[in-house]
């Protein structure tokens, strides 16, 4: 324990140095994940809807009511998350980077993921006051880099149980509650998917209920994310290394596992 904190300190003093080592890197990627974690809780107690502010409707908002105080940030309607950032962009694999998001942001639902490929959206903010198509095409050509689609249900069961089956073109298959599975979808392609989730668990259409919609591929793929929403880790010392360490195994994060 004393030996990291050690190297949490050094690294808060040198942030930009790079990590030597594998285990390096996976402390790196452990501090990136919870510093995003913490900085997105933050995000959201601040989007609240105003108290006590008076608000004109209509009738269609009497269908939709927003409660003053609650936050304005629903991840079901979230349909993109794109991580910007060094750790992000310099991952050694795009897999640590979708990894790294879907763990701080824990979207629900189908979620397309992307990240800035060298860490230029910053300066293409600046770019823009300059020449607006310019920064445009450099966006959309050099620094958009799709990792894929994240299918995660919301919802909780024990581990091991079937959580959803799922049919995507001719691929078929089944995800276990507490699991990751990726399946390759190519840079560019779209596929409709079809998922079969079971009591307990919904992709936007009701617990149960079946879900057919598009998704994007890219150098990751569409991901199953059935580690359940809100995402809980094993309260014991070796379940918890256990369940960290298959993770790695199945987005293939590591050399090591």
């Amino acid at each position: 324990e004393g030996e990291l904190r050690d190297r949490i300190k050094n690294k808060t003093i040198r942030p930009t140095t790079i990590p030597q080592t594998l285990e390096d890197l996976k402390i790196e990627h452990a501090l990136a994940r919870e510093a995003l974690r913490l900085a997105f809780e933050q995000h959201k107690e601040l989007a609240v809807g105003l108290r006590g502010v008076h608000r004109e409707r209509s009738i269609s908002d009497a269908f939709r009511q927003e409660e003053a105080g609650k936050s304005l940030i629903d991840m079901a309607r979230c349909d993109m998350i794109i991580g910007s950032g060094g750790v992000l962009s310099h991952a050694p694999r795009r897999s640590q980077a979708m990894k790294l998001l879907m763990d701080a942001y824990e979207p629900l639902g189908f979620t397309r993921l992307a990240v800035d490929s060298i860490f230029m959206m910053p300066h293409l903010g600046v770019l823009a006051k300059v020449d607006e198509d310019a920064a445009s095409q450099v966006f959309w050509r050099d620094c958009m880099v799709y990792l894929g689609t994240c299918i995660a249900p919301w919802g909780q069961s024990k581990p091991g149980g079937r959580c959803l089956r799922f049919r995507m073109g001719e691929v078929e298959g089944e995800v276990a509650f507490g699991d990751i599975k990726v399946v390759p979808l190519a840079y560019g392609q779209e596929a409709d998917v079809e998922v079969f989730p079971e009591r307990g668990f919904d992709l936007g259409a009701g617990r149960g209920k079946s879900v057919r919609r598009r998704a994007w591929g890219g150098v990751v793929g569409v991901v199953f994310d059935c580690r359940g929403r809100p995402l809980r880790l094993p309260e014991d010392d070796r379940e918890r290394r256990e369940a960290l360490q298959r993770w790695a195994r199945q987005m293939n994060l590591y050399p090591d596992g």
